[in-house]
């Protein structure tokens, strides 16, 4: 009975998955913190269609989000505006860049009214055009 000092098989195949565990973890709160900081506008549930339009990439810039959340509140962005101090929003954005595109992200718990008076401010402040945020169907 005999006792040997040090490895006496040589090199192991095994892989050490506690390194690669770690790793993985450290990805996933990454991922984690920086998602919600992706998303541009108030957070709202979009109303569902079918036939939507697909955003053309012909190199224009972003469009400015104008978010009507389900308490009818209105924000451009992530910034809290009244009617007139959104109108005055969105009047100086478009100067500074002329033919800007708007994009309404509207609850869908809102009515057409509600979604329509945004709507109408925008187009006061001299928006050409204003795009509706909507969600895919998916059948």
């Amino acid at each position: 009975m005999g006792m040997s000092a040090g490895p006496s098989q040589g090199i192991k195949n095994e892989i050490n998955v506690t390194p690669l565990v770690d790793v993985v973890l450290v990805l996933l709160i990454i991922f984690m913190v920086i998602t919600p900081m992706l998303q541009r506008g108030k957070s709202v549930t979009l109303p569902k269609a079918t036939n939507i339009e697909k955003k053309k990439d012909s190199g224009e810039q972003d469009p400015l989000i104008l978010s009507v959340t389900p308490d009818k509140k209105m924000y451009l962005e992530n910034d809290e505006l009244d009617a007139a101090g959104l109108e005055n929003a969105i009047r100086s954005e478009l100067e500074e860049t002329p033919g800007r595109r708007i994009l309404l992200k509207g609850d869908a718990s809102l009515n057409v009214a509600d979604v329509r008076k945004t709507m109408e401010i925008a187009r006061k402040a001299k928006a050409k055009s204003i795009a509706l945020g909507v969600e895919e169907l998916k059948e």
